[in-house]
């Protein structure tokens, strides 16, 4: 019978230490979860670091680990468990689904476990928060700069006259450790205050209490005649009802649903900027929390709370002043002519048989940035007015309709002052009023004007966007033209604020469309799920209060003048003998839209196997056409966004743009066969090419300006390449003398490296030599050694014989006196003992000689020895 084979297993390696025998974490390594309990007992603060030895993200965070704990292994004790090894109680109690994983003990209060970023800087403020879950605030200043915080605050007041705590402390210290656990971003600040002065600031009167602190709404106090006093419902009230006016997102890198379920909420603005925990201060976040707080900031008047008016800059009481007034200028009507540095200017026509102008009055505004009590009008400045007509011709003259029954106003920053911005309002007049139009006389009253929006030359690319402002006509001086107070509640687009650290998550902004070359981790984008679009910040302008808002009021208003950012492909290599133009997202409007030719486009995919059948087609198409009248293009929808009115769901897909008829493009049939014949067929039909005129005298004459300008542009232009040629040879001679001493040196090393080489091989041949010789000498030596031996054994068994042959030739001397009456024996026995006395007297000497010679021997082999060493 044929017996089953037992499997054969090999038995896992014993564990060795994950961290160094030199490191401040106690290493566990064989999942002693016992001994970590008991070293739990007399530690007040202790950090488990549960790791497996083969895990990645354990082995990355180890040094991170040991960064914290060489901080903080004077307070904290760092032990790191090993819960892999199936030997050990750890992995027999713990079920871990990831690893690592780090747990927080306060005395007898835990597990709080840790879930941020594997940063030492996020882990120890994370266990310094741990380590003091409540703030003291012991006087009215630390009081206002805590409320004043973006995380929401929960203060409790105690008076410290029993002993040893005032009753519902540590309930409340408890609730502190409590938010911990539930959140561990820690969005919650706990603070306590024992001085009766300063809790009356907020309103708490009898020691216990609770007081929950909320910028855009009123504030709270803690109902204890509705719930009990207790550690989880204390955190449970403060968490149902805090204030999130900015939240921080720190996706862990895995699978997640955390973007997409902050997302479906609603439009987003993404803010992301370079972050340390352990900073004392953050400028750029105060800066954004200002920014957040006015636009949440829906109820204008504080009466609730009085006293935390000057938390902020924007609760001062002057700027309170500055809001009741601007709310009562709103609704006056403003004249342009009452500033004085203003200018008319008349847009040229479309067309010179139009019998309509349209007429713009542009003036200078000075208050951007600043909320100053009162503010002197400036004097007109001719250089102001100058850079205000240059910025409004650079950036205005396209946005315009030809015929507009609305006033259009619209507001753009200074290109030479951060605290100036321009006022540009527009309107449609008739030609025969033209003449009777003055910069006094042009008063646009704000009552019963509709306002319309302005489209924006899409080749603009570093202008500052428009910003519409349906509430007044032209701003008051006292009032920036960026101000967002109470916009979330004014508008149905509002604005979800999250922040994200670019020196972690810096990958998810070049998803959006972040420059991967800044030095500065600066950025932000409104992201609109829904719309399906998203908006991006130009990067060169500073991320700064006055800037955010100007985003986020852009984006607020009815028609968004934000331009929708479009993804481009990363990397499309041009080639001069390409005849079919290859079009991504920044080139598809100068190739599609401004291009004076007609345009046959091909839609397609690097998965679609139909489309690349039709290269051959389209490249054949390209060569018959001529290239002065026709484009022929195609673009991968996979790898580029396109405004949603030309995308398409079915690939290939070929549309056709005729020329100065862009907007009437034409889609080919889809019942047709996609071929040479069909498509010259459908391009033919749908072209507009129209027959040339004769040019007269004066169109021979613009023509000759024209090119003559051209001619002097191009030479110019020559000359500079020249120059930059010469400058090129110039750096190209200095390269490749610093190439040739390079390879000089190069050479020089190489003989160096051949020499020592050789050295190091005698040096060693000489050294296998000594060592051959020693050992031989060695052996010798043994072997002398043990000849030695055999001589000294063989004399000691030569004195004994002698000692034994003397008794007995005096045994027989006595027995040969007393018989004297035999003669004959005794003279035999006579000269046999002659003999023997000869014999032996002759082999002590022979020895003697023996051992001389033997030691003389080893003498000399000896000082021979010594020598060759």
């Amino acid at each position: 019978s044929c017996s089953r084979a037992k499997d054969v297993t090999m038995p896992a390696k014993l564990p060795v230490n994950f961290f160094s025998t030199r490191s401040p974490v106690i290493d566990l390594f064989r999942g002693q979860l016992d001994y970590a309990d008991q070293l739990r007992q007399d530690s007040e603060i202790v950090l488990y670091f549960f790791y497996a030895p083969w895990c990645g993200q354990s082995i990355a965070a180890r040094e991170e680990i040991e960064h914290v704990a060489s901080r903080l292994s004077d307070q904290v004790l760092f032990v790191a468990v090993n819960c892999w090894w199936n030997q050990g109680k750890c992995r027999k109690q713990k079920h871990f689904f990831y690893f690592p994983v780090i747990h927080l003990y306060h005395r007898s209060f835990g597990p709080i476990e840790y879930k941020g970023p594997m940063s030492a800087v996020y882990i120890e403020k994370f266990v310094r928060r741990v380590m003091t879950p409540l703030l003291y605030i012991s006087s009215r200043s630390k009081l206002l700069d805590f409320l004043s915080n973006y995380e929401p605050g929960v203060v409790g007041f105690f008076e410290f006259n029993a002993s040893p705590q005032p009753p519902g402390y540590l309930t409340f210290f408890t609730s502190a450790l409590h938010s911990l656990k539930k959140d561990y971003l820690g969005t919650i600040r706990f603070g306590v205050v024992t001085d009766k002065r300063v809790a009356e600031e907020i309103s708490l009167v009898h020691s216990g209490s609770v007081y929950l602190h909320r910028h855009a709404n009123t504030s709270l106090i803690y109902p204890k005649d509705i719930m009990n006093f207790t550690a989880e419902n204390i955190c449970k009230w403060a968490l149902e009802n805090r204030e999130m006016l900015i939240r921080w997102l720190r996706p862990h890198g895995g699978k997640s649903l955390l973007l997409n379920n902050e997302l479906k909420k609603g439009p987003a603005l993404l803010i992301f900027i370079p972050y340390n925990p352990l900073a004392e201060i953050h400028p750029l976040l105060d800066e954004i929390t200002k920014v957040a707080l006015e636009y949440h900031k829906c109820n204008k008047s504080q009466a609730a709370e009085p006293d935390l008016q000057h938390v902020g800059d924007s609760d001062s009481p002057a700027f309170g002043s500055s809001v009741t007034d601007a709310h009562v200028k709103f609704s006056e009507t403003f004249p342009i002519a009452k500033y004085p540095c203003c200018n008319t200017v008349v847009l040229p026509q479309w067309h010179s048989i139009s019998r309509t102008h349209n007429v713009c009055e542009l003036c200078v505004n000075q208050t951007l940035g600043v909320k100053p009590n009162k503010v002197h009008v400036p004097h007109c400045n001719f250089l102001e007015i100058e850079a205000a007509l240059d910025s409004f011709y650079l950036q205005e003259h396209t946005f315009f309709q030809v015929i507009s029954n609305t006033i259009e106003c619209s507001n753009f920053l200074s290109f030479y002052s951060p605290f100036s911005y321009y006022t540009a309002c527009c309107r449609t007049v008739n030609r025969h009023f033209l003449s009777f139009i003055s910069s006094e006389k042009t008063i646009f009253q704000t009552p019963k004007v509709a306002f319309s929006s302005h489209g924006k030359k899409d080749n603009t690319q570093f202008s500052v966007p428009h910003i519409e402002d349906r509430n007044c006509f032209i701003p008051d001086l006292n009032i920036s033209s960026t101000n967002i107070t109470g916009l979330s509640c004014r508008t149905n687009k509002t604005l979800n604020l999250y922040l994200l650290d670019s020196n972690l998550f810096w990958i998810y902004a070049e998803r959006l469309g972040a420059s991967r070359s800044t030095h500065l981790k600066e950025f932000a984008a409104i992201v609109d799920l829904k719309e399906e679009v998203h908006y991006v910040l130009d990067q060169n302008q500073s991320l700064v209060g006055p800037t955010l808002e100007n985003f986020i009021k852009n984006f607020s208003v009815l028609y968004s003048p934000l331009k929708r950012h479009l993804v481009d492909e990363p990397s499309v290599h041009f080639q001069e003998d390409h005849v079919v133009t290859e079009v991504t997202t920044n080139t598809f409007h100068e190739t599609v839209f401004l291009s004076a030719k007609n345009v046959l486009l091909l839609y397609y995919a690097q998965w679609c196997g139909f489309c690349a059948s039709l290269n051959h087609i389209f490249i054949q198409l390209a060569r018959l056409l001529p290239p002065d009248s026709f484009t022929v293009a195609r673009i991968d929808v996979t790898r580029n966004d396109l405004p949603w009115e030309f995308m398409t769901d079915r690939l290939p897909t070929i549309l056709f743009f005729p020329h100065q008829r862009k907007e009437q493009s034409v889609k080919f049939p889809e019942d047709f066969s996609v071929n040479l014949p069909n498509l010259l067929k459908f391009i033919l039909h749908h072209s507009s090419l129209s027959s040339s005129e004769p040019c007269t005298k004066e169109c021979l004459h613009k023509e000759s300006v024209l090119q003559q300008g051209h001619i002097s542009h191009l030479e110019r232009e020559i000359q500079k390449l020249r120059s930059e040629i010469s400058a090129l040879h110039q750096a190209h001679d200095q390269l490749e003398a610093q190439l040739s001493e390079a390879r000089r040196e190069e050479q020089r090393l190489q003989q160096q490296k051949h020499t020592l080489e050789k050295q190091h091989k005698t040096l060693q041949l000489h050294s296998e030599q000594l060592q051959t010789t020693y050992d031989q000498k060695n052996q010798e030596l043994l072997e002398m050694a043990e000849k030695l031996q055999e001589l000294a054994d063989a004399s000691e068994n030569l004195l004994k014989e002698n000692a034994l042959l003397r008794i007995l030739v005096a045994s027989r001397g006595g027995k040969l006196q007393n018989k004297d009456e035999i003669k004959e024996p005794l003279q035999s026995e006579q000269t046999l003992s002659e003999d023997n006395d000869i014999s032996l007297s002759t082999a002590p000497a022979a020895l003697e000689e023996k051992r001389i010679d033997n030691i003389d021997t080893i003498e000399t082999e000896h000082s021979s020895g010594n020598r060759t060493e």
